[in-house]
């Protein structure tokens, strides 16, 4: 693990509680520290605060996204929710609220890390998946919409296949928790911030659907215009 962390309080806190769970612990103070260890050495997950006294940690988070695809948790005390967006957009992993407790970085680098080696060992994916004018292919992790490729983090593709895999049933949010972000629990925001994105993306809006559907305090379901399901996979192994 490498803990990205200015105040040498929480950062002792840090490392202390990581190693007492076992974990390998490096730590640092600064962005350009932090991309040097990881261009030196192969971590399992950074924990990265925002607030360094360098660089903006989310400056950090770009650059580091541009020499490793290592998972990054940041830890910030800021809750807006527009550089929320902005941090998943740029590449992090998941996200904490400062304070938080330790078990709750527990559970969190736990999913991360499930996540990551469920990926290096997984079972060949299905093959094109087509709802309406929705083509993924999960093997090239590629999507296209009425022909024209769609530009998705790697987050927005996960939850945009599972969801197309199950065309037109709703799947309740503690589903899409537990199978998108492996997580028994957690802030229905993450689930909102990137249904929002793959709307822009597929052109539609909450009040205007097209493809996503979300129906309150049920779940979301994603279904073609119009609701047809005739042909929604094509060579789609389960």
């Amino acid at each position: 693990m490498l803990v990205v962390e200015d105040d040498q309080f929480v950062r002792s806190a840090l490392i202390r509680h990581l190693t007492e769970a076992a974990h390998t612990v490096r730590s640092v103070g600064t962005a350009l520290e932090a991309l040097r260890e990881v261009a030196h050495f192969r971590f399992d997950v950074v924990i990265l605060d925002l607030g360094l006294p360098d660089l903006d940690g989310s400056e950090a988070l770009k650059m580091l996204r541009g020499i490793t695809d290592v998972p990054v948790i940041i830890a910030t005390a800021r809750d807006d929710e527009s550089e929320i967006v902005r941090l998943l957009n740029d590449g992090a992993d998941d996200y904490l609220t400062k304070p938080f407790s330790v078990e709750h970085l527990s559970a969190r680098m736990a999913a991360v890390l499930r996540r990551s080696r469920a990926s290096a060992g997984e079972a060949p994916p299905p093959r094109v998946i087509q709802v309406g004018g929705l083509s993924i292919d999960p093997l090239r992790r590629q999507a296209e919409l009425d022909g024209a490729p769609l530009d998705l983090t790697r987050r927005e593709f996960d939850l945009l296949t599972f969801l197309a895999g199950r065309p037109g049933v709703v799947v309740p949010r503690k589903e899409l928790l537990a199978e998108v972000w492996q997580l028994s629990y957690g802030d229905d925001q993450t689930i909102d911030v990137h249904l929002s994105w793959l709307r822009r993306k597929l052109g539609e809006t909450a009040a205007r659907p097209r493809y996503l559907h979300t129906l309150r305090g049920v779940g979301v379901k994603l279904e073609p215009p119009g609701g047809s399901r005739s042909g929604h996979q094509q060579g789609h192994q389960r």
